[in-house]
């Protein structure tokens, strides 16, 4: 239930402070004096968008603050679900800067306006004289059946497991869509696989084919430079090899006469071995060089392969054309496994549509026992409230496929008068049969529901007299199982009221602004009785008032 409500800067209003009853709250006051305002201010810790033109002073920030006693455990629930800490009494504030800035806060932990929203939906329950409207919804008009059903979990239950099917489903669309992409290039791809997998390409072998072909283009100049490299070393006169054998025979002669002539001796005999050994190497070199003309033409073969393989793939090496044959060889198992995935998820997703059929149907069944009980109770109300021959039918048919809420389509049609074939609401109700068909309903709804407060903002429209008894004495029933808030006009629903609060203009000047007092019981007969006859009533009136309100002399 909503403790108290706290408003500063908003509309008409400066500063407003409402403590509330757990019962039944009546709310008048003068016209324009700014009762509405107050559902207004409220609606912004509910998580409704604000504009900064609603405050009362340009210069200072909106603050609106409710106090709630829960004690509902799914609540709890609902708070855990949004890291919020949950107490038996807990704080929604929100903050609206002059800049236009909102801040959001449950139990002074910032929150977006979605969670603010999501919460404040599980608190309060506002009922206009224009949301009679929303008595023509569908969606409405199936939570209503659902409500008096009592099959709440197993609905959860079943639009998380039709959440979980609808993404299944998706996920199919997406696998099926890219299995058909796929198999249009399946063919072209295993061409170029095929291609690439019988050139059995070497990482390396561009490099030494190139360097081989290079080496066999320039035979003859390279067998000729080992050739004049080796006889210039050994087998001239004039060659390096016997020139040198011939210092070392000289020095050799020498050698006993001083160390350095042996050591540099030594020296030369090193190098007389290295340069053997060398000339050696390219006579070894020069006779592998072999002008092979059929070499030649099997490496050029080999390499305009690779260039053209490299050129359609738009690569410089074979690594790369190596990973692109990867990579199809990885296309053409995914088309492969993707069937597969494919069959999976259909197989997956019959047995989620036969489990939903079964949960479906046990909803229908629970719409249909509650539809029976709907109809006789609303009727019961509409009785109570002076419309003795009204009636409502719900019909109960299968939508072609399953949704969100199962595979039921809900209409309630309407009759005011006997004879009158029940119609849709829209068609065959005035504003006074609305506001009371809607009573009726959520009347019915409130003895099925955790809901801690029902808001009522004149649903009293286009009633009076003897009805208007009628109906205050049903919305005072509402308060066995909720606490209750409305704001009339009329006198006789005034009256049923636990508390009674009465809004009021304040004229200071050139400025005007709300307040809003507790009326004891006193002044509780005084408005009563203006609200019977107008300003100063008189004698009658204020008996009438008192006798409405079960007052004794």
């Amino acid at each position: 239930m909503l403790q108290k409500l706290s408003i500063r800067n908003y509309a008409l209003i400066d500063s407003v402070e409402l403590e509330l009853d757990k019962g039944l709250n009546i709310i008048t006051g003068e016209t324009g004096a700014g009762k509405s305002i107050m559902l207004g201010a409220l609606s912004l810790i509910l998580g409704q968008r604000a504009e900064t033109k609603y405050f009362f002073n340009q210069d200072k920030k909106c603050i609106i603050e409710g106090w709630f006693l829960l004690s509902d455990q799914l609540l709890k629930g609902l708070f855990e679900e949004n890291d919020l800490d949950f107490y038996k009494e807990n704080i929604l504030r929100r903050e609206i800067s002059t800049d236009g800035k909102s801040r959001a806060f449950i139990n002074d932990t910032p929150v977006t306006l979605t969670v603010m929203k999501q919460i404040g939906e599980r608190l309060i329950d506002i009922h206009s004289q224009h949301a009679t409207l929303e008595i023509s919804d569908p969606a409405f008009q199936l939570s209503v059946v659902d409500t008096l059903a009592g099959h709440q979990q197993i609905l959860v239950d079943y639009r998380i497991k039709f959440k979980q099917y609808k993404q299944q489903q998706q996920l199919l669309t997406g696998l099926q869509e890219k299995a058909i992409e796929a198999r249009n290039k399946q063919d072209y791809e295993q061409f170029l696989f095929n291609e690439l997998e019988l050139a059995e390409l070497q990482s390396d072998e561009q490099e030494k084919l190139e360097t081989e072909l290079q080496m066999l283009n320039n035979a003859e100049s390279i067998k000729r430079s080992l050739l004049m490299g080796y006889n210039l070393l050994g087998d001239e006169e004039t060659a390096v090899l016997p020139i040198l054998k011939e210092v070392i025979s000289q020095l050799q002669q020498i050698e006993k006469f001083n160390t350095d002539y042996e050591a540099l001796n030594e020296r030369l005999r090193s190098s007389l071995i290295e340069l053997k050994d060398i000339a050696s190497e390219l006579s070894g070199l020069e006779e592998s060089i072999v002008f092979n003309p059929s070499r030649i033409e099997a490496i050029h073969i080999r390499l305009d392969l690779i260039y053209s393989l490299q050129q359609k793939h738009r690569v410089n090496s074979i690594p790369e054309l190596l990973s692109i044959q990867e990579q199809l060889s990885e296309n053409l198992a995914d088309i492969l496994s993707g069937d597969e995935e494919i069959e999976r998820i259909i197989k997956e997703l019959e047995l989620m549509h036969t489990e939903l059929e079964r949960i479906a149907g046990k909803l229908s069944l629970n719409r249909s026992k509650a539809i029976e009980i709907t109809e006789k109770s609303a009727g019961k109300v509409l009785q109570q409230v002076g419309m003795p021959n009204a009636k409502i039918k719900i019909e109960q048919s299968t939508a072609k496929e399953l949704n969100k809420d199962g595979k039921d389509l809900i209409s309630l049609l309407f009759s005011a008068n006997s004879g009158q074939a029940p119609a849709p609401v829209a068609k065959v109700a005035s504003g006074g049969e609305l506001s009371r068909l809607m009573l009726a309903i959520k009347s019915i709804m409130a003895k099925h529901t955790s809901l801690p407060t029902l808001i009522f903002d004149e649903i009293d429209t286009g009633i009076s007299g003897e009805t208007a008894l009628r109906v205050g004495d049903v919305i005072g029933e509402l308060e066995k199982n909720m606490q209750v808030i409305c704001i009339t006009h009329l006198p006789q629903i005034a009256a049923k009221g636990n508390a009674h609060y009465f809004v009021y203009k304040n004229e200071q000047g050139e400025r005007t602004t709300t307040g809003i007092r507790r009326l004891d019981n006193t002044a509780r007969v005084d408005a009563i009785a203006e609200m019977l006859s107008g300003k100063k009533p008189g004698v009658s009136a204020m008996e009438n008032a008192k006798d409405l309100l079960g007052y004794k002399n």
